[in-house]
């Protein structure tokens, strides 16, 4: 009796390509699957939001137990770059800002990195960014600038500043010209918003003090962009960043969360992995 082919979705049969290709030889067969996958997500053979093909038709593409599949496939979800969704399948979700998260907190947590630690690489790649920015934006671009800057001159509420505050903070790296630039500072600039959120306690009145002692430094930093001084606008940003980490940990919430973790180390890793959730909401 002739055995049947299992019959394979003619879109996994497109995704997954050549078989006999794909088939593992050596090694660990489930660390072969995931590199393979990993690389076929990466290079966009597998978009963002794409379904994953089902297990039976992974197992049959490489030759390999529905076991293994799903040990490969939790190393996936491990990594963040595909996620279960019950009674549909896996997707993939390997956005930019979720790897970069991923990585990060995993390192803060390793290494105990504190807040001096994540705002002085901030502060590093802002005084690059703006240098770029003075060069690359616009006249038009720079004026909305400092429209940025005017909406956080009144703090009505702490929700509506903290988004005109990402704004603000976000300018200099997405008018870079550089992606990776500004993929890194907009994760980053979210983590410092979202660690000023949390050591003012969400209060209105923490949260003007907080926001608002920087003003006059904002518009300083705009002038000098006005004005195509790159010098000026980098060195007024690295003193921003310095000031902005001063003012944040002086809060009385800065000082009770500080007695149990005294370098804001899992304040800073839980604000990086939450910091994702926090984006696809706003």
């Amino acid at each position: 009796m002739t055995a049947v082919e299992p019959e394979v979705d003619p879109m996994a049969e497109e995704v997954l390509g050549d078989r006999s290709a794909r088939r593992p030889t050596r090694g660990r067969v489930a660390d072969q699957i995931v590199e393979d996958l990993r690389e076929r997500i990466l290079s966009g053979a597998l978009a963002n939001g794409a379904r994953l093909p089902a297990e039976r038709e992974l197992a049959e593409s490489y030759g390999v137990s529905g076991a293994t599949v799903r040990e490969s496939v939790r190393v996936l979800t491990a990594m963040g770059l595909i996620s279960a969704r019950h009674g549909s399948g896996s997707f993939v979700t390997a956005e930019t800002g979720t790897m970069i998260a991923l990585s990060i907190a995993s390192v803060v947590r390793l290494e105990d990195a504190g807040v001096a630690d994540a705002l002085g690489v901030l502060s590093a790649l802002n005084r690059y960014a703006v240098q770029l920015a003075v060069q690359e934006a616009s006249d038009a671009e720079i004026a909305a600038y400092r429209e940025a800057a005017r909406q956080l001159a009144r703090i009505d509420d702490v929700r509506g500043t903290a988004e005109a505050l990402r704004v603000f903070l976000r300018w200099p790296s997405e008018l870079s010209g550089n992606p990776l630039l500004a993929a890194l500072c907009r994760f980053l600039v979210d983590v410092q918003v979202g660690l000023a959120l949390e050591t003012s306690g969400g209060e209105l009145a923490d949260w003007r003090r907080v926001v608002g002692v920087l003003q006059p430094e904002r518009l300083a930093i705009v002038d000098a962009v006005e004005r195509r001084s790159a010098a000026e606008a980098a060195d007024l940003v690295t003193a921003y960043v310095v000031h902005a980490q001063r003012v944040i940990l002086s809060t009385p919430r800065a000082r009770e969360i500080a007695a149990s973790d005294p370098h804001y180390s899992q304040l800073l890793s839980d604000l990086m992995l939450h910091s994702r959730l926090s984006a696809a909401m706003r």
